[in-house]
C-alpha cells in the first residue's frame, strides 16, 4: 500500500484555457520581442530546470536575435499570461482534499520558482500538498534522482512507498521510476503513447476519479 503520492502540475492538476503556443504569442506581441516557437521555448525551457523566473529561458532565446527586448519583461508577460489562463482539471481540487485523508500529497514541478509558485497562488494551492517543491528551488529538476528524492524526503517516506503521477514520459515516468517510485502515466489526447514502466495509465479528464481507484489497488 503506498504511503505517498506526489503530483506534476501543468497539464495533470491544471490546464491553460488557451494553449501555450498562442500564450507565448501573446506575451512576445505585448513586450515587442521576436516571434518564438513553442519547440525553442521548451528546449531552453529543460535547459534552465533550477532558476528563479523565466528570464534565463528568454535570455536564452533572445540571445542570438537582434532585438533589445527585456528578458525579464518578456518573462514577466508569459508568467501573468498563463496564470490569467490557468485552471483546475475537473475534481481535483476535491481529490486533493480527499487523498490527503489516506496519504501523505506532494507536488514536484520542473520549472522556475516564481512562475511555478505564481500558479499555486493563481489556483489557491498553496495549502494542498503536504509539501509542494520547485525544481528552480532544488539543484536538479526532472528526471534527475535529486528532484524525486526531494519530494519524498520532505513528505518523510521511501521512494518505494510513493506513487508519482504525471504526463511526460522522460521527466515524469522515467524519472520517477528510476528514483524507485511508482508512476502513473497521465494520457494526453494529443500526448505520448502510454508508457510501459507506468504502473497505469489514466486520460487527463479522468484524473480525479480514476487515480483514487489506481492508488486503491496498488499494494
Amino acid at each position: 500500500m503506498p504511503r505517498a503520492v506526489v503530483f506534476d502540475l501543468d497539464y495533470t492538476l491544471a490546464v491553460p484555457q488557451r494553449d501555450r503556443t498562442t500564450i507565448l504569442e501573446e506575451a512576445t506581441a505585448a513586450t515587442g520581442a521576436p516571434s518564438l516557437t513553442r519547440e525553442s521555448y521548451l528546449e531552453a525551457h529543460r535547459r534552465n530546470l533550477t532558476s528563479e523566473t523565466r528570464e534565463p529561458i528568454f535570455a536564452d532565446l533572445l540571445a542570438d536575435s537582434e532585438s533589445d527586448t527585456d528578458p525579464a519583461a518578456v518573462a514577466t508577460a508569459y508568467r501573468e499570461t498563463i496564470a490569467e489562463a490557468l485552471e483546475p482539471l475537473p475534481g481535483v481540487e476535491a481529490m486533493l482534499a480527499d487523498l490527503r485523508g489516506e496519504y501523505r500529497v506532494g507536488l514536484l514541478t520542473n520549472g522556475p520558482v516564481r512562475a511555478q509558485r505564481d500558479k499555486l497562488e493563481t489556483l489557491g494551492w498553496e495549502d494542498a500538498f503536504d509539501a509542494a517543491l520547485v525544481t528552480g528551488e532544488l539543484e536538479a529538476g526532472k528526471p534527475d534522482p535529486r528532484a524525486f528524492e526531494a519530494i519524498t524526503g520532505e513528505l518523510g517516506v521511501d521512494p518505494a512507498d510513493a506513487v508519482y503521477v504525471g504526463d511526460e514520459v522522460e521527466a515524469d515516468i522515467r524519472g520517477a521510476t528510476e528514483a524507485g517510485m511508482r508512476a502513473i502515466q497521465v494520457l494526453l489526447a494529443d500526448g505520448p503513447d502510454p508508457d510501459p514502466r507506468a504502473v497505469a495509465h489514466v486520460e487527463q479528464a479522468d484524473v480525479a476519479t480514476a487515480v483514487p481507484d489506481v492508488l486503491a489497488d496498488l499494494e
